[in-house]
């Protein structure tokens, strides 16, 4: 049993693996997933993060204190430090897979304690060694850090920021107002994003961690809680400033470059944020498939309608697609830094954009279910549905992401396909895909705002469709996942092509280049699903998952979901007319049983909905298997 669910007190800290081998099979696992939710116990059961309490607090619209209480005893709150700063992370994988396994219980829980890492990561980005020295510790004590970036009137327009920091002789006189900050009241600590140069600017603003603690009494005030739509409990505030004094020891790298930090660090939090989606992903798909295996309709189970299992399968290929471009994304920030501008901007849009819609057409298999909040599961579909939401929002919504796509299209245009010739290239690619390959340090340094020499991983495609087509003529049932990543890798080029057409309009891109970027987007996830199965196949052989990779039986049905996506938002790219719809393919059809049955093995051995083993914390189901 695990610590929570025995009381003897303080639970088990977490502690990281050398390797996320499978100890049964050899293979890769999501171990450190594994050893979090044993510690959080039973979520179906009475507990700090258990699904009724969580429900409970939505309901009051009161703070998961208990919860964060708990993840802090679990030693959480480290992996938001970097090793080099005495923490415990030593890889964005391991970050992604705790703030899954806590999205997964209770999205309100994951925003409002991941909340610190989102504070304090410009200190780790900025390479400010004293700035690190002072606030390592305390988040290593439990003190919440928060980022102070927008503004009542200026939403993401952080160039227009109307906080002032007047340089004195000590340091900075600090006035005016952040608003809609997440842990704004409860944080001890604030990473402002402040006014430094009255012409502002670029150069004209600045990043200073404040410590309330330490402010004189009457300068610094927090706003009252705003009432949201969902993740009612969490802290989202403000805080005003009145002439408050900061020492100058509290700038965070150099004077000006507050936006630049602020910027690159974003790519890494956008690239985790993906792990929220995968999370509520994996809950809603696990609620729909127990209310079909429950549920009878006509004198039969939901789950043996064809429309039902449809949903839920396509559903299921939707997740596994997300998980493969997540990963990549969490690794690219080590492998592939350069980079990270184009990957963090497509996976903070794709990823929370397939969530919703999958949570809309999971909604429809639940029926009336999904909208109530107390007959069903706790009403834990609707709060889910509702928490989501957010997660589209913040950190750069979703036009603010694909606009940072549409900014880079020339670059990318003229640069692809990207030849990783060297070894170091490969290398570097070989490393983003492959789950067990090892990954340099984080390099701050090259983390850049533009990826100047264009995307490797979407130049992957062309050489990756190649290579399976070879395949498949020595493996005929890779076949048909080897003629979709033809159409994907030609659909590709003629992206491109339009891209390189595109010219700016005064005050931004033009309309269609936002379906470019959206199509781009697609092909860039396809992309990752062809790395991803190329350099992990072999490694899940003898695995728990090994039958939803063999024949390529995930690989095709997330290539075909991202084809249809592709015609929907980008028409034409995948050929001159639009095929016949993909709910009349019978090979298509037969394709997402075979998936289903994989869907429904996880479902009942208790496992993450996953390309990898990953058991939760509540096991098996106890009614009907789906």
């Amino acid at each position: 049993m695990t610590a929570l669910t025995e009381r003897t007190g303080t639970p088990t800290p977490l502690r990281a693996s050398a390797d996320a081998r499978d100890d049964e099979g050899g293979g890769p696992r999501w171990l450190l997933a594994e050893q979090l939710d044993r510690g959080l116990g039973d979520p179906e059961a009475d507990g700090p993060l258990s699904y009724a309490r969580a429900a409970h607090q939505d309901a009051a619209e009161e703070f998961p204190a208990d919860a964060c209480e708990l993840l802090g005893a679990l030693g959480v709150h480290h992996y938001y430090i970097p090793a080099e700063h005495g923490g415990a992370l030593t890889g964005f994988p391991q970050l992604l897979e705790i703030v899954r396994t806590l999205a997964r219980r209770d999205l309100t829980c994951a925003i409002g304690h991941g909340k610190t890492f989102l504070g304090a990561v410009c200190v780790w980005v900025a390479e400010d060694r004293a700035g690190a020295g002072r606030l390592a510790p305390l988040v290593r004590a439990g003190e919440p850090v928060s980022l102070g970036l927008t503004e009542r009137t200026h939403g993401s327009d952080l160039m227009a920021g109307e906080v002032v920091a007047e340089r004195t002789d000590g340091g900075y006189l600090v006035s005016g107002e952040k608003w809609l900050i997440n842990n704004a009241t409860r944080s001890r600590l604030v990473c402002l994003l402040a006014r430094t140069s009255p012409e502002g600017g670029p150069r004209g603003f600045s990043l200073l961690l404040v410590d309330k603690n330490e402010l004189p009494e009457g300068v610094c005030r927090t706003l009252p809680k705003v009432r949201t739509l969902g993740i009612r409990g969490a802290d989202i505030s403000g805080i005003a400033f009145d002439r408050a004094p900061v020492d100058a020891d509290a700038l965070v790298g150099r004077e000006g470059q507050g936006p630049e930090t602020v910027l690159k660090a974003l790519q890494i939090t956008r690239s985790l944020c993906t792990g929220l989606s995968l999370g509520a992903m994996d809950h809603g798909l696990r609620l729909a498939c127990r209310f079909a295996a429950e549920r009878e309709l006509y004198g039969r189970r939901l789950i043996d309608l064809p429309a039902a299992r449809r949903t839920l399968a396509e559903s299921y290929a939707d997740l596994l697609a997300m998980e493969a471009l997540s990963t990549v994304a969490a690794r690219s920030v080590h492998t592939l830094p350069d980079e990270l501008s184009v990957t963090s901007a497509v996976a903070k849009y794709l990823a929370p954009t397939v969530a919703d819609d999958i949570l809309t057409r999971l909604r429809g298999v639940l029926g009336a279910r999904s909208y109530l909040s107390r007959h069903y599961a706790h009403g834990r579909f609707q709060k889910l549905e509702r928490d989501h939401r957010i997660v589209g929002i913040f950190d750069g919504n979703t036009m603010v992401n694909l606009y940072a796509l549409t900014a880079q299209f020339r670059t990318l245009a003229r640069r692809h396909p990207v030849r990783t010739g060297s070894r170091e290239e490969r290398q570097a690619l070989a490393a983003a895909f492959g789950h067990t390959r090892p990954l340099p340090r984080l390099r701050p340094g090259r983390l850049s705002l533009v990826a100047r020499n264009g995307s490797s991983l979407m130049g992957s495609l062309p050489t990756a469709a190649e290579v399976l087509a070879a395949q498949a003529s020595r493996e005929p049932a890779l076949a048909p996942a080897a003629a979709l990543a033809r159409t994907l890798a030609a659909a590709a080029a003629e992206l491109h092509t339009r891209m390189r057409a595109q010219r700016p309009v005064p005050g931004g891109a033009p309309v269609e280049s936002f379906d470019l970027a959206r199509g781009y987007s697609l092909l860039f996830a396809a992309a990752c699903c062809l790395g991803v199965w190329q350099h992990n196949r072999r490694e899940t052989l003898h695995t728990r998952t090994e039958a939803l990779w063999r024949d390529g039986l995930w690989l095709h049905a997330a290539l075909a979901r991202l084809a249809e996506r592709l015609d929907q938002a980008a028409p034409g790219l995948t050929g001159p007319r639009p095929g016949r719809p993909f709910a009349y393919d019978p090979e298509l059809a037969e394709l997402y049983e075979r998936l289903l049955d994989r869907l429904a093995d996880q479902y009942q051995a208790g496992e993450l909905f996953s390309l990898l083993t990953g058991r939760i914390a509540e096991g098996p189901p106890k009614g009907p298997p789906c």
